[in-house]
């Protein structure tokens, strides 16, 4: 029983199930397959007549603590777990969708999100329309017709947009649409989306949860019937299975992803203070702090600020390269919710695909670098930022 615990105990007991050999971590199920007793319970658990796993592509023992433990710290019905965010965030559109059918989703997206809801989406008869996230208005306009599923980001990358959730699930309902929220930044320990409205969340498990750059995952969570009706079907027919191995890797993240994203957040936060006031800095962009221009409605839906901020240093591509090449202790990549602090130039990796005006219209201008703030002392996380800067 695990209701009524705190989030720290979910993270570490949500899901729990011990073997005959009552081992305290838990057992990695290295199998593709499972055998059966007998002929008629094969037939039963492929009929959906009696409980059990039958093959790792549909579901797997480690593989379900994981998304147990998920569902426990999210306040889902149910939860799928997949190979990698991007695998979580095209299962969770595409499974829901046919031709015909109608898409709103924010401009501000990851670019491999953008790619789903530009290209992959419209080969297939869908319709999508991108509309400026921020404006509460501008998704007024756009669902002010029916539509049938609303996607995005929050805080978006790489520029820290935030959404109102509430309010844009609230007009996504009047249009007939789901509402699925990307929440990686935020984490399910900063931000609730189910709570503000949405049917559906996704994460890469890759970032905050495992935290440690060790291996990739992701998991789509929402209602029992959007995963019986919908999701599951199409994840066990296109097969993008969480390895059991890299499941067991997540579950042990979660175990310290409180504690973690505590030191993250307070670290950010000082970094964040620390780039307003520094000379070699134009902007900060980090909605923990009072300049953010959605500060308030940071405050009212998230818990704190996360792990990323973004900055502009002035002086286009060349002084932000100048910038990079000059840290010692921050690495260039283009990961982040990572222990250690990772430091990337959007315009040239993660976004580099969109073209130069519509990078522009988003923010992400050539001096614009973006930093997850990682765990080492803050000083020296401070230092390294000054040296650069002022070299």
């Amino acid at each position: 029983m695990t209701k009524g615990w705190g989030a720290r105990t979910q993270a570490i007991h949500a899901g729990r199930g011990r073997s005959g050999h009552g081992e305290t971590s838990e057992a990695i199920f290295l199998t593709s397959g499972f055998v059966y007793a007998e002929a008629e319970m094969a037939e039963d658990r492929f009929r959906d007549r009696r409980p059990g796993f039958l093959y790792s592509r549909y579901g797997n023992p480690t593989v379900r603590v994981f998304e147990e433990r998920m569902m426990a710290l999210e306040g889902a019905e149910e939860a799928c777990a997949v190979a990698s965010g991007m695998a979580a965030v095209h299962a969770a559109l595409v499974c829901g969708v046919r031709q015909g059918m109608r898409v709103v989703g924010s401009r501000l997206l990851f670019g491999s999100c953008r790619y789903i809801l530009t290209d992959i989406l419209p080969r297939y008869g869908v319709e999508t329309e991108l509309v400026d996230g921020a404006d509460t208005d501008a998704w007024a306009r756009a669902l002010a017709r029916p539509a049938d599923m609303v996607f995005f980001e929050t805080p978006g990358n790489p520029t820290l947009e935030l959404v109102d959730c509430a309010a844009v699930c609230g007009l996504a309902k009047r249009a007939g649409a789901r509402v699925v929220v990307d929440n990686v930044f935020a984490t399910p320990l900063l931000q609730k989306p189910l709570d503000l409205g949405a049917d559906v969340v996704v994460y890469s498990a890759t970032k905050h949860i495992d935290g440690q750059g060790r291996c990739l995952g992701g998991v789509v969570l929402g209602s029992k019937a959007f995963k019986d009706d919908l999701l599951h079907p199409y994840l066990k027919h296109t097969g993008p299975s969480l390895s059991p191995f890299n499941a067991w890797v997540l579950l042990k993240g979660l175990e310290t992803l409180d504690l973690r994203l505590r030191q993250h957040c307070e670290n950010a936060l000082q970094v964040a203070r620390f780039l307003e006031d520094h000379p070699g800095v134009e902007r900060v962009l980090y909605p923990g702090i009072e300049s953010h221009p959605q500060h308030a409605l940071a405050r009212r839906q998230m818990k704190a600020g996360g792990s990323v901020l973004a900055f502009r240093v002035g002086g286009g591509k060349d002084r932000a390269f100048e910038v990079l090449n000059r840290l010692r202790l921050v690495a260039i990549s283009n990961n982040l919710g990572d222990a250690k602090s990772l430091v990337t130039h959007p315009a040239t990796t993660t976004h580099s695909k969109l073209a130069a005006g519509e990078r522009a219209a988003l923010g992400i201008t050539d001096d614009l670098i973006r930093l997850s703030v990682g765990l080492e002392d803050a000083e020296d996380i401070l230092g390294d930022l000054d040296q650069a800067l002022r070299g």
